[in-house]
């Protein structure tokens, strides 16, 4: 008999690597959210709905915002040293859109708090926004802008990698 296959971790010394595995979980929470709805609608807010909800609060709240910052604190900057103007208008657009999401994530935050203390709330209106808007953003990062990180150096990638790290083992 075979060991199960275990998953493969990002290597830590590629930040794109990080950043790729964090839009896979943006994927998966995203999807998430619209399951979830479809259960309270069903079933209320059972256990199976709090931890649901946790879960998608936990990430939003917490791995999200260290994301966006990974980029528009590191591999964006480091990326318009590269002078390529198409890029450069890119990632403002997506930077803008960093914002945009952060909205409707705000407007989530009651909803999925409802379920965890075991109370029924109305999906807000912009629930299907979100969990379209989220994975279309990372869809557009992956094609349009982390190809160019193979065109930085060996010390950027390492500054990039070492901010992420600090970032998330800070105090």
């Amino acid at each position: 008999m075979r060991p199960p296959i275990q998953p493969v971790a990002p290597s830590i010394g590629d930040p794109i690597e990080l950043l790729l595995a964090c839009h896979d979980k943006v994927r998966r929470f995203a999807g998430l959210t619209l399951r979830l709805r479809d259960h309270l609608a069903a079933k209320g807010p059972d256990k199976s709905a709090q931890e649901a909800a946790q879960s998608i609060l936990r990430h939003f709240t917490l791995a999200a915002p260290l994301h966006h910052d990974d980029e528009e604190l590191d591999l964006f900057p480091a990326l318009r040293q590269l002078a390529v103007g198409a890029l450069d208008q890119e990632m403002g657009q997506l930077e803008a859109e960093h914002a945009e999401l952060a909205a409707l994530w705000q407007s989530l935050q009651a909803w999925l708090q409802a379920p965890v203390a075991g109370q029924p709330h109305a999906a807000p209106d912009t629930l299907t926004a979100f969990a379209q808007r989220y994975p279309a953003h990372a869809q557009r990062e992956e094609a349009l802008v982390y190809p160019y990180a193979t065109r930085l150096t060996p010390e950027q990638i390492s500054q990039i990698t070492s901010a992420m790290v600090a970032r998330r083992t800070a105090p």
